[in-house]
């Protein structure tokens, strides 16, 4: 089978073209690296040519809210034109879980936007939708912080690691579509203020983290589970605990000489 992985150079998608080359698929990565560009659509039709799937792990360069409507709905809409023209039989696209429940987040509506023009293309498709990656707790409390407290909210999430996302992303690239959406998401609830202080102590990160309610996550409010999957979700099995062991930033710290530390 013939893949092509837009945004294949990044966390989700480099993994996602070693796993299906590692499985005796064809996979390449399609970037604007590569000579492809999903806005202005340059490089999409040579790069669809001769390919079955087309896996699009891509993301916005900007969160700003017109920015990132433009770009989701943009890029689909020229990859599934391109697809159209050569002979693609499955676009495969990773997505949000509770995307749809807070439509007061710019980014999540972008990514609402982007999963209906999938629905409408008449394209054979499958939608992963995803719960956030441990990769960016960090990231999550750097944007929280300010003068070294990090507000968080105090919702529900249900994050999982990267690498579990990639597998589950390949799994669809490789199997029939489903024409709809399939939820994954890690195995342990946890409150995203407390997701972000065992981050910040696993890096001896001297910040306070505060669970607030009312604190914004992409702009707009948790009121509870809207970030966890559905009841029939697939879960991984790789725990925040475990992940965080198996990190380089963990081990050096743990080696280093104690004057170092």
């Amino acid at each position: 089978m013939n893949i092509v992985v837009v945004g294949g150079t990044g966390l989700i998608g480099s993994r996602v073209v070693q796993l299906m080359n590692g499985h005796g698929h064809f996979a390449v990565a399609a970037s604007p690296d590569s000579g492809v560009d999903t806005i202005t659509g340059e490089g999409l039709a040579a790069a669809f040519g001769g390919a079955d799937v087309v896996v699009d792990v891509s993301n916005s360069p900007s969160f700003a809210d017109e920015d990132v409507l433009r770009f989701f709905t943009t890029s689909t809409r020229n990859q599934l034109d391109a697809e159209e023209t050569t002979g693609v039989t499955h676009h495969v696209a990773l997505s949000i879980v509770g995307a749809e429940r807070l439509p007061d987040s710019g980014y999540l509506r972008a990514k609402v936007a982007q999963e209906q023009l999938i629905r409408e293309s008449g394209q054979a498709f499958t939608i992963i939708r995803a719960t956030q990656f441990f990769e960016f707790a960090i990231r999550i409390g750097d944007e929280a912080t300010v003068d070294g407290v990090a507000t968080l909210s105090t919702g529900l999430m249900q994050p999982m690691a990267a690498a579990d996302v990639s597998h589950a992303v390949a799994r669809a690239a490789g199997s029939t579509p489903v024409g709809g959406v399939r939820e994954i998401g890690g195995p342990e609830r946890i409150p995203q203020d407390e997701f972000v202080r065992r981050a910040f102590a696993a890096k001896d990160d001297p910040r306070t983290v505060i669970g607030d309610p009312q604190a914004p996550y992409f702009g707009t409010v948790l009121t509870g589970d809207e970030l966890t999957p559905a009841a029939d979700a697939t879960l991984s099995s790789t725990t925040f605990a475990e992940w965080i062991a198996g990190q380089r930033w963990i081990a050096a710290r743990s080696t280093a000489p104690a004057l170092a530390r």
